[in-house]
């Protein structure tokens, strides 16, 4: 079969997750291996891919009010140790800068692994009034951490990312916008990756270094692990009164200010690949995917066809789709295979008896389903197709999500759900950390958040028999 050469070089997830994914991320040409540990090259396709993703978040940054900054890459280590929790919680993935040029420094400078403490001197030093604020910044940048394993999107030493910190003169202001953002998050996975979300709060065990609390969304890949997919967090004011950072209230009182920070990484692409990848390579979601339309030409030599599909293509670009005319000499059917490896969300075949009859071919890349599409009105149409392709994929992920999240109220039943199942359990929880681990230990799975207005799960912690109103989420994390 003429599809085989390139869908034989991806391994079969059920086969081999981990290579499956690996295979992909390679093949699909979205990244490729450097010359250091834990550091990837982002191919133009991958790259292109966190463009359009970045493009989302940034119009809807903007539309509440945020405005884009840029921060210095290093942190004098002074500066880094004045928040003790923080320092403490990143210090084993700090890489540090000891000379400049050939000269040794005075001070140790830490490459940064997040940025909270420049924003927090340089509010210290701009903040004098409640004029001032609210100050709602994000800044778009890579940051360094020092991972000892490491695995393409998923886990990289080096990762691009946005970081949203913002500074409040109350509390609620803080808490607000910190879920807000959240929300935000929640409406781009959704609604763009088509990615369904668990939103939550994280234990005070896996909450951010620093942080009062931490909001998460937990997303369920399709072998049934959670990958924590975004995080928002309210500092309170404990970094300010680390960082002497005061203004004058109105009431003409010097107070200090309340704090959050949220980001979004380039680990989404791992996300969307394990969600709505298949044995055929990448699954691109219609509205992220760098080339949502691909023009094929069958029998291009034939008078016409060539001319008619370059016409098609500016159409589609015409009407705003992004979509590309495949012009190369290979066959239509190694053509197929490839753009369908590449996970492009609609694929148009267009020949010389198509042409004739005024219409297309359009096949949907997330189920293969093939529709006549008139010449005339394809711009239209295809649109249609793309939206569809998103609710097919969102309403899959989705199902999963739903089938394989359940409620156990003993240590036994969580046992026996992972290990037949895996997915999400739901307990409820006594909230002491020593069954949080203890969890861990005996049963393999970390907890990922308590979910937002859940119902009970029961009545007493499994682990211990105590009783308990916690519902907690469990599972086994990327």
């Amino acid at each position: 079969m003429a599809v085989s050469k390139n869908v034989e070089q991806i391994t079969s997830m059920d086969a081999d997750f981990a290579q499956w994914y690996t295979d992909v991320v390679t093949r699909a040409e979205l990244i490729d291996y450097s010359g250091v540990k834990g550091f990837f090259v982002l191919r133009p396709y991958g790259y292109a891919i966190w463009e359009n993703i970045q493009a989302e978040l940034d119009r809807r940054f903007k539309e509440t009010g945020h405005e884009n900054v840029s921060m210095p890459l290093l942190i004098p280590e002074s500066l880094l140790q004045k928040e003790k929790d923080h320092v403490e919680g990143f210090a084993p993935e700090c890489a540090w800068v000891t000379l400049g040029g050939s000269e040794e420094l005075e001070e140790r400078l830490c490459i940064r692994p997040t940025s909270e403490t420049l924003f927090c001197d340089h509010w210290a030093r701009t903040v004098r009034s409640w004029r001032d604020l609210p100050r709602l910044y994000n800044q778009w940048c890579s940051v360094l951490r020092w991972e000892k394993s490491t695995r393409p999107f998923l886990r990289h030493r080096e990762f691009l990312w946005q970081e949203g910190h913002t500074l409040h003169a109350t509390a609620e202001e803080a808490i607000e916008e910190t879920e807000r953002m959240l929300d935000v998050y929640a409406d781009v996975y959704e609604n763009v990756l088509a990615m369904p979300v668990l939103k939550g709060l994280k234990t005070d065990k896996e909450k951010f270094a620093g942080a009062e609390r931490t909001y998460t969304i937990e997303c369920m890949m399709h072998d049934k692990k959670a990958l924590q997919s975004c995080t928002s967090h309210y500092f309170g004011d404990g970094f300010a009164r680390a960082f002497d950072i005061t203004f004058t209230d109105k009431d003409n009182t010097l107070k200090y200010p309340f704090q959050t920070s949220w980001g979004f990484s380039t680990r989404s692409i791992g996300g969307i690949i394990m969600t709505h990848g298949d044995d055929n390579g990448l699954v691109l979601p219609p509205y992220i995917a760098p080339v949502q339309v691909i023009v094929v030409p069958v029998a291009s030599h034939k008078p016409g066809v060539l001319d008619r599909a370059r016409e098609l293509c500016n159409e589609l670009r015409r009407a705003g789709l992004r979509a590309k005319l495949d012009e190369t000499d290979n066959s239509p059917g190694w053509k197929f295979a490839e753009h369908e490896m590449r996970g492009v969300p609609v694929r148009i075949e267009l020949g010389p008896r198509d042409i004739e009859a005024g219409k297309c071919v359009a096949v949907r890349r997330i189920d293969g389903e093939k529709t006549d599409v008139a010449l005339e009105t394809a711009p239209a149409l295809i649109r249609e197709i793309l939206d569809l392709s998103h609710n097919i994929m969102f309403a899959r992920a989705k199902a999963r999500l739903d089938e394989n999240t359940r409620t156990a109220v003993t240590m036994g039943e969580v046992k026996k759900i992972i290990s037949e199942n895996g997915g999400f359990v739901k307990t409820v929880w006594c909230g002491d950390e020593a069954c949080e681990i203890k969890m861990k230990e005996d049963a393999g799975v970390t907890s990922r958040c308590i979910p937002f207005g859940d119902e009970r799960a029961g009545d007493v912690c499994p682990v211990c028999g105590k009783p308990a109103s916690k519902t907690v989420v469990w599972g086994v994390a990327y």
